[in-house]
């Protein structure tokens, strides 16, 4: 990587959205700063190390540094953001939002996901920084990202997974921000999260912190993490971000939208499969004002945001190529059938594994009324 100067950090990094805060590090106290053009935020389906080139330009500053060269500290542009439980097709939201005019996407930068894992250890004694200092972070980086381009007139930072319990502090920070949290049934979730071939290194990498949350939002006689199987640890999954998300509607209300992606799915490829599914019942549907054509379900999500996008936008929805794509990584293709055929193939596979996740949800479910309600909903 090609050293970034000082100067040029310090001409612009207050308004400049092409100085992008890639990287925090708490131990070093300082930030990553990268150039970066509009055309690869656009590009970018994580804004993490992958983006890095040897022909990148950056530099590490000092946050002492960066802050005072922030001031005023806060977001130049309406500032939202799309949180999610996990492989439940939020990058396909953000991709598919790319197409309204005006709207600067920013999918998944690091330092979100630094500043949510140090929430989860503020009031420990092992923690690396106390609220005042975690929140003066947060201010330094939602000003970093409400910067935007000429065009840009909103932007939508979509979250990774682990940073959905950052919502409560973000929409507290940022009265006029608004959310929108995907999420799934259980069953399918199970399913979807157990496909994967990674998955057993994602669901048990970030569970530890999971649990932590989890004897915070609804302490259980639930076994040590050690003894469960993958399966009970994806339900684990879900019944925390389901927590998370709820707690975080009961604080901010109608600012956090909660959207089924099956519905939303069902919408985008095809209304007439959607209806067909809702009248069998094959669908769990929990954002009743998704009818059925994609361009209402996308009408729902850009009125929540607040967003102003034109007829041809909506009337091309349901032909964007971004839906027959896999989301994040473009280069491969994606479809209806190939998504059933996937979730076929973890069913069957993995049933023992699903069963069992099931089985510790309603466990669970019969300690805790808050997930209880989550379950039958």
């Amino acid at each position: 990587m090609a050293l970034l100067s000082l100067e040029a950090i310090r001409d612009g990094v207050r308004t400049d959205p092409s100085l992008h805060f890639q990287n925090l590090d708490l131990a070093r106290q300082a930030v990553l700063v990268l150039k970066l053009d509009e055309s690869a935020f656009r590009a970018a389906s994580f804004l993490d190390d992958r983006i890095l080139s040897p022909q990148s330009l950056g530099r590490w500053t000092p946050i002492a540094e960066l802050a005072p060269l922030m001031e005023p500290a806060a977001p130049r542009l309406p500032l939202h953001f799309i949180f999610h439980s996990g492989h439940v097709g939020s990058t396909l939201l953000s991709r598919l939002l790319d197409g309204v005019d005006g709207v600067l996407n920013l999918r998944e930068p690091m330092p979100l996901r630094t500043l949510a894992t140090a929430h989860g250890d503020i009031d420990a004694p092992h923690g690396l920084v106390g609220l005042e200092a975690w929140t003066s972070l947060l201010t330094l980086h939602l000003a970093s990202w409400g910067r935007g381009f000429a065009t840009t007139r909103q932007v939508i930072v979509k979250a990774t997974s682990s940073a959905a319990q950052c919502a409560m502090p973000i929409l507290s920070a940022l009265p006029g921000a608004r959310a929108v949290h995907l999420n799934l049934k259980p069953e399918p979730y199970l399913a979807t999260l157990l496909a994967g071939e990674n998955s057993h290194i994602d669901l048990r990498g970030h569970a530890p912190e999971r649990m932590r949350r989890l004897a915070r939002l609804a302490p259980s006689s639930s076994a040590p993490l050690h003894a469960l199987s993958l399966g009970e640890i994806a339900a684990m999954t879900w019944a925390v971000e389901s927590l998370t998300r709820h707690a975080a509607q009961g604080a901010h209300g109608e600012r956090l939208l909660s959207v089924d992606f099956d519905s939303f799915l069902a919408c985008a490829w095809s209304p007439t499969r959607f209806l067909e599914a809702r009248v069998a019942g094959e669908l769990s549907v929990d954002f009743d004002s998704f009818l059925s054509a994609p361009e209402d379900a996308l009408r729902e999500i850009c009125a929540h945001f607040g967003l102003t996008a034109s007829q041809a936008y909506f009337d091309g929805v349901a032909r964007s190529p971004v839906l027959t794509r896999y989301s994040k990584a473009p280069e491969h293709a994606y479809s209806p059938d190939l998504r059933r055929q996937i979730l076929a193939a973890s069913r069957a596979q993995h049933a023992t594994e699903i069963s069992r996740g099931m089985r510790w949800l309603e466990t669970a479910a019969a300690q805790s009324p808050a997930l209880g309600a989550l379950l039958s909903a």
